[in-house]
């Protein structure tokens, strides 16, 4: 009898949980607003190109000055702020993206970076798609991403400093993956492909790699993410090739 009465109260909730989950489907005026409301993987996947992580923050930026900067990334450049936000200061703007792969980063290339009007872009990607995060993908199609996204940002007047992927010689949650070939590979066609399209390259492996291709221990907690003096390693490198960027034509 007991469930009897409960019955049409619960049709009632079930009914209204399954009108609002309708609500996050489809076209909506505000998306972020939706997939705030989630969580965990629905949130992943409603988001897979994190689109959302900085709309906010990019709809309340001032107008951008004659020497905006946008570092674009995975974790390594989310955590680059954190660990050192000195960087970040006259219109230098991180914009990383912690796990994201290449093809994530190409979604919201417009959104972070090319509707913010920077003057110089560094790209900075690769670590993720080694690691398999959203699953199998080719060499030829991680080229691919970040060409799409060197093609873009310079059809739009946004000058490139291209970054090296940084020394990793195991992924702590990917264990069974060796990313060391993977990543010189990639390093040496990034070389070649700043080379080829007169990009700035900044090789930030060359100066955190230990003897054994992997990341200096001294400078990092986990062998993928620079500690507090391994950005202080990176800092000169970076402050380097962006004014070279600033003072490009």
């Amino acid at each position: 009898m007991r469930m009897m009465l409960l019955a049409p109260a619960l049709l009632a909730a079930l009914a209204m949980a399954g009108a609002a989950r309708a609500q996050t489907i489809g076209m909506v005026d505000q998306p972020c607003v939706a997939v705030a409301a989630l969580a965990g993987p629905a949130r992943q996947a409603a988001d897979f190109g994190g689109l959302c992580r900085y709309d906010s923050e990019n709809a309340h930026l001032p107008p951008p000055t004659a020497r905006r900067v946008i570092v674009f990334g995975d974790s390594i450049t989310e955590l680059w702020k954190i660990r050192d936000p000195a960087l970040f200061t006259n219109d230098v703007l991180d914009r990383g993206v912690s796990g994201q792969t290449t093809s994530q980063m190409l979604i919201r290339f417009r959104a972070d970076v090319i509707d913010l009007h920077p003057r110089v872009v560094q790209i900075m990607a690769g670590t993720n798609d080694v690691a398999g995060n959203t699953g199998p993908i080719s060499i030829g199609a991680i080229e691919n991403n970040i060409r799409d996204m060197v093609e873009l940002a310079r059809a739009h007047h946004i000058t490139v400093v291209l970054a090296s992927i940084p020394p990793a010689a195991k992924f702590t949650w990917r264990p069974s993956i060796e990313p060391i070939s993977p990543i010189l590979s990639l390093n040496a066609w990034l070389r070649a492909l700043a080379k080829q399209d007169g990009l700035i390259y900044v090789d930030y492996y060359a100066a955190l790699v230990d003897d054994q291709h992997g990341f200096k221990a001294a400078w990092s907690a986990d062998g993928v993410h620079p500690n507090t003096d391994g950005y202080a390693a990176m800092k000169p490198l970076a402050e380097s090739a962006i004014g070279k960027a600033l003072r490009a034509d």
